[in-house]
């Protein structure tokens, strides 16, 4: 009888109500009352950028991916390569976006996330950009603000071009580029952080207009993103000095119309500029706290909290990857997608860390469901679940620690 007490939980009588009302009131209190003794299940969500992912490597095609795992979790932290679609996005609440450097950091528990209901933006502008350009992202974060009520509150041009350039590593396949004048776009930030008090920046820098036929592949679908690898470097420039959520949104003259394109480049396709997703993933992105810097608050997030974690089978080598793969303690689940292959060929073999691989996400995201509901994956299978075997306590030492203990 008392182990049946611990698992009761009291239910109040509706006498007069409808069977159906009754049943609904009864359902909804036992779900919130079970609630109560479990933790919430985060996962966590990497498509690395630049290196063309068959999903995640497009305009924002692994958000739909994201809306689906979110259904499933209580929490889903993830990046901006996965949640911006250009002038496109889709408001999730339980997800958090976390640039990518930021990601890194949380998952070697040198950095917490502390979720917040609002930041104040603040948006940089490449002062290289053309008048054009400077008055079409000024009019988007003027629409955010009064269309979506956005916390922009100031903005500034640098007091120097960035001169942004970009090209694909030979080696690797990756794209990768630089900024000519990086300490124009950290003067920036200082301006905005000590004079504005903002908590979060989107960056726009004037990237180099793409000759048609270099972008062919991409807009079929079928390249690599080259925007997407100096994109990377210039956030986690950002965050690495200030510690506070960045995003970027190139500034390019638009490519001239064609009827032979994707569905998942569209996004980039339909617009004047990409600021929108940034302006929105930025609003409500949570904040960057260094580990040991303050006392951790109960709901602040540490890779502790970490349950899962999806990424594409051959991205095992990123440092998100491999600090999540290498726990000691609370060791998430890692989950390789075999169906989204990049350039890379960081596949968990070679790194010696043991993962779930799955076809697609159709069963990845099953096997979160099953992970989430306490149940191993695997008994979901044909066939799976082989009998128990003995893994190998050695019988002679665990005598001589019993004579030992005898002894003693």
């Amino acid at each position: 009888m008392a182990a049946a007490t611990l698992y009761h939980c009291r239910i109040p009588s509706f006498t007069g109500k409808s069977p159906r009302l009754r049943g609904l009131k009864t359902s909804c209190f036992a779900t919130k009352c079970s609630a109560r003794w479990r933790r919430e299940y985060t996962s966590v969500m990497i498509v690395p950028t630049g290196v063309g992912a068959a999903i995640g490597g497009y305009a924002g095609d692994a958000l739909p991916v994201a809306r689906a795992l979110s259904s499933v979790v209580d929490c889903l932290i993830t990046h901006p390569n996965v949640l911006n679609a250009a002038t496109l996005f889709w408001p999730i609440p339980n997800v958090l976006y976390v640039e990518g450097y930021a990601l890194d950091r949380f998952a070697e528990d040198s950095w917490a996330l502390q979720p917040v209901h609002q930041n104040k933006v603040g948006l940089v502008l490449d002062c290289g950009m053309e008048e054009e350009l400077r008055i079409r992202h000024l009019q988007v974060a003027d629409a955010a603000r009064a269309s979506l009520g956005l916390p922009i509150v100031d903005y500034i041009f640098t007091d120097a071009p960035l001169m942004v350039e970009k090209w694909l590593n030979p080696k690797s396949g990756k794209s990768t580029g630089r900024i000519k004048h990086p300490g124009s776009l950290l003067r920036a930030v200082e301006k905005l952080v000590n004079h504005s008090q903002v908590n979060a920046v989107a960056i726009v820098g004037r990237f180099p207009d793409d000759d048609v036929d270099d972008v062919d592949d991409y807009r079929l679908g079928m390249g690599v993103d080259v925007l997407a690898g100096v994109e990377a470097i210039i956030s986690h420039l950002v965050v690495k000095k200030f510690k506070i959520p960045c995003a970027h949104a190139p500034a390019m003259t638009p490519l001239p119309l064609t009827q032979s394109l994707c569905p998942k480049s569209s996004a980039e396709e339909i617009g004047y500029t990409f600021l929108p997703c940034v302006l929105a993933g930025l609003s409500k992105s949570p904040q960057y706290i260094v580990k040991g810097s303050q006392p951790l608050q109960q709901n602040w997030l540490s890779a502790s909290d970490v349950d899962s974690v999806i990424l594409p089978i051959d991205a095992c080598g990123g440092d998100g990857a491999l600090a999540f793969a290498r726990r000691k303690g609370n060791k998430p689940l890692i989950i390789t997608v075999e169906e989204n292959e990049t350039v890379l060929d960081d596949t968990p073999d070679k790194y010696g860390i043991d993962v779930m691989t799955v076809s697609n996400y159709w069963e990845a995201i099953g096997v979160i469901g099953a992970h989430k509901a306490g149940i191993d994956p695997q008994s979901l299978r044909r066939d799976r679940i082989r009998n128990l075997q003995h893994k190998g306590i050695n019988q002679v030492n665990l005598q001589k620690s019993s004579e030992s203990t005898r002894e003693t």
